[in-house]
Formats: structure tokens, C-alpha cells, sequence
């Protein structure tokens, strides 16, 4: 859990980076808000690629090696990036980045998921992507305004993918030889033997093809495209809105989207001083991951949800209509916490209602599907603020929480479990 922790920190410090980055980058390059989308686009991209061949992977090679592999791609891709090399090159590092992580993250979904207390565990291990997230704007924001060149920063991302290459390489070299996997195992062959008596022997390819095929599958896929589209783009562009339509100062409001990653007190300012938004911030989606996914079990997931879901719209409206900046940055961290614990409770939820044969192979595509929401609501919004304004982020995520909660109601009721 150590080792998978410290993979979900990484991740979360190459997400929540991008906004913060995102207008040194366009000057850099001399790129407007559609093409630096790219970024996000290509990291989308290779999330699908490997959506498609993960459980392959893992039966061929084992948990271990697997991510290795994976940890490998994506230090080659950071040094990449970190060379200072041109636009295009960038956009093609991100695709290994995403082929990296998602191959990476349907390997600790299901794993975190199919613990006991799942939901828990997976919050706590998204919790650290969140930590991350919190980690990323701030270390960003103070290397870009101290003038140092924006690719700089993935220098710290190259250092901490090579400490999880040696981690998770260690934590899970032998894997499949211990007692609990073994077990595991040996129900999943039970439940495929069952299948294939009743509907001949199936191949990978057809497992592949079941999973795609399944309701739940593609009903999480939208549910998580929804979520993830909505919290990229929150902050990914939350920055450049608060600068184009609040009037905030660059070298401050850059602080805000780790508001959306992690609780801070507020800080009320002598009246001489200026206002910092920095100490204005409260709540985030690590805080939500680590204290609420708590409370999921309690309430129930489905209704857990219904609730996050209903006071996220709430907030993204306030940030949309209250006209104030401090007023905003706090908005933003409160709708941090209540998506926080989303993502955990929706993908434990999908693990049980997923047959075991086909969970690697559901899981990863939901991912992917993730990752695609990732890009498609930056880059949507990227192409609508070209020559609409900024603004755009928040009709869009709105949408995106109904679709989420549209998705949430239509999935079926959790069956009792067998083994």
C-alpha cells in the first residue's frame, strides 16, 4: 500500500500541475488555449491504447513486471519533457505518460477495491493522489514565478517515478505466489470454469469483448468520463478564470487550485496587508478523500453519491455567480471536498458489480474512459474559451455532474456476493 501510495502522489503532481503551467507553456510556445489542450488530448490518448491491452499484459508478464514497465515509460517520457523540447515532442511525451498511468492505475483500482473496506482503502489511496495535487500548483507556481522555465518542474516528476520504479518493483515481486492472491485466483478460475461450461471456453479476446459489452461497464465509463472531465477542468482552467473574469493576481491566484486539492485554515489579514488568496482556501478533494470516504458505508454509496453529487453543481454555480475572488477560491476548495470521495466510492461500487473474469479488463477501460473525460473537458473548454471567454468551465461541468448523476441512477442495485 506504501508503494501504491506513492504512485498515486505522482500521479496527482503531473495532473494538478497543468494548471498552473498551462500559461508559461503558451507563451513559451507562442500556443493559445486550443493548442496547449493537446497536452491533455495526447495523455487521454494513451490511456485508451492501454485500456486495451493491460490484463494481457498482467497475465503474461505478472503485477510485477508490469510495473516496472509501466514506471520505465513514464521516467523516459518526464525526461523527455523536463529537456526543454519542442511542442510536438511534449504532446507525444504525454501519451506515454497516459500509457504509463493507466496501465499502472486499473492494476491499484482493483487491487485497493478488493480489499477490505474498499472504499475506504481506495479513498485513502486516491487521498494521496490528492496530496500530490495539493503538492503540484504550489512547487509549479513558485518555479514559474521566480522565473524559471516551466519544463523545469518535471524534473521533481522524473525523481519520484524512479523512487516507484525500485518501490512497487520490490512490493510486488512475488505476488501471485502469496496465500490471498492465490485464493483469489483460485475463485476467479472456479467462476470461469462455471462460465465457459455454460458458454464454451473464452479467450482473452472475448473476455475483452464481454467486458466492453457489459452494462456496467460502459455505464462506468461514462460516470467517471463525467467526473474526471469536471475536476481536470476545474483545474486545469480555474486559474485562467479567476485571472480573466475576477482580476486576480498571477503570481497568487496560481495557489488556488491547491484550495481544490487539500483543506488550509483561513487566515484572516491584517487590514494593512494584502489579501493572499493563499490563505483563503478551505477544503479539498484530499481532505474528502481521507474524512468523508468514511462516512460512505454509513449512508450507502448510492445515496453518498446522490448527495456529493446535488452540492458539487451547487458550489460551481456560486463560483460562477458570486463575483469575488476570496469568495470563489473558497467555493472551489468546498466543491473539492465534495468530489473527493466520488471516484473511490464509484469504482468500488463498479468492482463488485463486475464479474471477476472480466474486472481487470472492465476497470481498465473505465479508467481510460476517465482519462478521456480528462482531455475531451479541458480541450472542449480550451476551444469554447478561444472565443467565448473562460466562463465556458462552468456550463460545462454542470453538464458533466448530470451526466454523472444521470449514469449513478441508472446502475443496477449491488447483488449479494456468492463466494
Amino acid at each position: 500500500m506504501l508503494a501504491v501510495s506513492g504512485q498515486y502522489v505522482g500521479w496527482g503532481l503531473n495532473d494538478a500541475a497543468a494548471g498552473a503551467l498551462m500559461p508559461s507553456l503558451e507563451r513559451s510556445y507562442g500556443v493559445g488555449y486550443a493548442a496547449a489542450s493537446l497536452v491533455f488530448v495526447a495523455q487521454a490518448a494513451g490511456f485508451v491504447v492501454a485500456a486495451c491491452g493491460v490484463d494481457a499484459l498482467l497475465r503474461r508478464l505478472g503485477r510485477a513486471r508490469v510495473q516496472v514497465l509501466a514506471e520505465a515509460l513514464m521516467v523516459a517520457a518526464y525526461a523527455v519533457v523536463a529537456a526543454g523540447v519542442p511542442f510536438a515532442v511534449v504532446v507525444g511525451a504525454f501519451f506515454g505518460v497516459g500509457l504509463s498511468m493507466a496501465t499502472s492505475l486499473a492494476l491499484n483500482n482493483v487491487f485497493c477495491a478488493n480489499l477490505a473496506q474498499g472504499v475506504v482503502v481506495l479513498g485513502a489511496a486516491h487521498g494521496c493522489y490528492g496530496v500530490g495535487g495539493v503538492l503540484a500548483p504550489i512547487i509549479a507556481t513558485s518555479l514559474v514565478s521566480r522565473g524559471v522555465p516551466w519544463h523545469r518542474y518535471y524534473f521533481i516528476t522524473l525523481v519520484i517515478r524512479v523512487i516507484c520504479l525500485v518501490s512497487v518493483g520490490w512490493a510486488f515481486w512475488g505476488y501471485e505466489n502469496e496465500a490471498p492472491t492465490r485464493l483469489a485466483e483460485a475463485l476467479e478460475r472456479t467462476a470461469s470454469r462455471r462460465t465457459a461450461t455454460e458458454a464454451g471456453e473464452a479467450s482473452k479476446f472475448r473476455l475483452l469483448k464481454k467486458a466492453l459489452k457489459s452494462k456496467i461497464t460502459i455505464i462506468g465509463a461514462l460516470f467517471i468520463f463525467s467526473y474526471q472531465g469536471a475536476e481536470v477542468a476545474i483545474s486545469g482552467w480555474v486559474i485562467s478564470y479567476l485571472i480573466e473574469y475576477r482580476h486576480g493576481d498571477p503570481s497568487h491566484v496560481g495557489y488556488v487550485t491547491s484550495g481544490f486539492w487539500v483543506s488550509d485554515p483561513i487566515v484572516m489579514p491584517e487590514k494593512s496587508k494584502p489579501i493572499n488568496v493563499n490563505n483563503k482556501v478551505q477544503g479539498g478533494i484530499t481532505a474528502g478523500r481521507f474524512i468523508l470516504s468514511h462516512f460512505a458505508h454509513r449512508t450507502g454509496e448510492r445515496l453518498f453519491v446522490y448527495v456529493l453529487g446535488s452540492g458539487a453543481i451547487a458550489f460551481q454555480l456560486l463560483v460562477w455567480f458570486v463575483p469575488n475572488v476570496i469568495g470563489d477560491a473558497v467555493a472551489v476548495s468546498i466543491l473539492g471536498v465534495l468530489l473527493g470521495p466520488i471516484y473511490p466510492c464509484a469504482t468500488t461500487v463498479f468492482a463488485r458489480l463486475l464479474p471477476n473474469n472480466i474486472q481487470m479488463s472492465a476497470i481498465g477501460f473505465i479508467s481510460s474512459a476517465g482519462s478521456t473525460g480528462g482531455a475531451v473537458g479541458p480541450f472542449l473548454i480550451g476551444l469554447l474559451a478561444q472565443t467565448s471567454g473562460t466562463y465556458v468551465l462552468h456550463p460545462v461541468c454542470i453538464g458533466l455532474f448530470c451526466l454523472m448523476l444521470g449514469c449513478w441512477f441508472s446502475l443496477p442495485k449491488l447483488p449479494k456476493r456468492q463466494e
